[in-house]
């Protein structure tokens, strides 16, 4: 991926408040209900959500500043480490341990830690598996029966680690549900299937796509689901929320007024002498309620706004009523 201030166009020293307004103000652009019409969509908004997981977080953000992770927030390779004397891994050189032609072997048994050299044909891999395996690792022509491990003498060693990765998907998938990709640790891109109704902190799991194991049995990949920030829509549990912008004329004289939803837009009859602060609930309109085919509800709060301009007529119609019929709506605060 792209440098994530590159694709938020915020320089590195941007503040936190900058980087979230930028983001408001891409997401609301590019976000792929908005541009239904447009294939690239959808990639580009998976792009700035992936991009704002890492410069939005500050942590993650220090660690891709020291170079630490990077774009997709993956560790970087930092190589390895050599031991003091030449030590350390030398392709060619017979492993791991010194720098000439053989290499060292550890194991753990009756006898404790040992730790040995061994020459390029030496027996240090053997007795490596033999520590491993109580001596039933001894090779063709070793003085001992080539090994005959069974899949039940290693117990759940048998089967390789689980791996961890976390996928960031759209409030409209988590809400429908989705096929998606993601990159895992081990290089291997798969395809997720995303049931509708999954919530943040959630976590799918991949079967056989882990770490592979000694006998060549994979462990499974532990998918943690983040949910991006949505430019109009914010989760409270099965419900949705959003701010309702209404004129001053609407909230007065009341009117028809279209409010969003994640399956397209519906009016919603607004009352005439609506106060701002007001919430109205569309029922069903929210997110699907786990084990079950009902939906949450869609929570509407008004917010009263002026026009962009407040012209000398507004302001003489407004001085009236002021002079003609006061009022005052904080006389129960004292």
């Amino acid at each position: 991926m792209r440098d994530p201030y590159t694709v938020l166009g915020v320089s590195k020293t941007a503040s936190e408040a900058e980087i979230k307004s930028a983001f408001r103000k891409l997401a609301k652009k590019h976000h792929p209900d908005a541009n239904k019409d447009d294939a690239k969509a959808a990639s580009r908004f998976a792009e700035l959500n992936a991009a704002y997981e890492i410069v939005g977080d500050d942590e993650k953000r220090k660690a891709f500043d020291r170079g630490e992770i990077d774009g997709e927030g993956k560790p970087r390779f930092q190589g390895f480490g050599g031991a003091p004397g030449g030590g350390g891994f030398h392709p060619g050189a017979g492993g791991f341990g010194q720098g000439g032609g053989g290499f060292e072997s550890f194991s753990f048994g009756p006898d404790g830690f040992q730790r040995r050299a061994g020459g390029a044909g030496g027996s240090g891999f053997e007795d490596l598996l033999r520590g491993m395996f109580g001596g039933r690792a001894a090779g063709p022509g070793r003085g001992g029966h080539a090994a005959d491990f069974e899949p039940e003498d290693f117990g759940s060693r048998a089967t390789g680690e689980d791996l961890a990765a976390s996928l960031t998907i759209s409030l409209t998938d988590a809400a429908k549900g989705a096929t998606t990709r993601v990159s895992l640790p081990t290089g291997k891109d798969i395809e997720v299937k995303i049931p509708a109704g999954i919530s943040s902190g959630q976590q799918i799991r991949l079967k056989g796509q882990g770490y592979p194991g000694p006998l060549g049995r994979n462990g499974d990949a532990i998918i943690t689901i983040n949910i991006a920030p949505h430019p109009v829509f914010k989760a409270d549990g099965d419900d949705l929320r959003l701010d309702l912008p209404i004129t001053l004329y609407e909230a007065v004289l009341g009117g028809r007024v279209r409010v969003p939803t994640l399956d397209g837009a519906v009016e919603l009859a607004i009352p005439a002498g609506t106060n701002a602060g007001r919430t109205f609930r569309l029922k069903g309109k929210g997110l699907k309620t786990k084990g079950s085919k009902a939906h949450g509800d869609l929570l509407a709060t008004v917010r009263v706004m002026l026009p962009e301009t407040v012209d000398d007529e507004l302001k003489r119609a407004i001085e009236k009523l002021r002079d003609e019929k006061p009022y005052d709506p904080r006389k129960d605060l004292a």
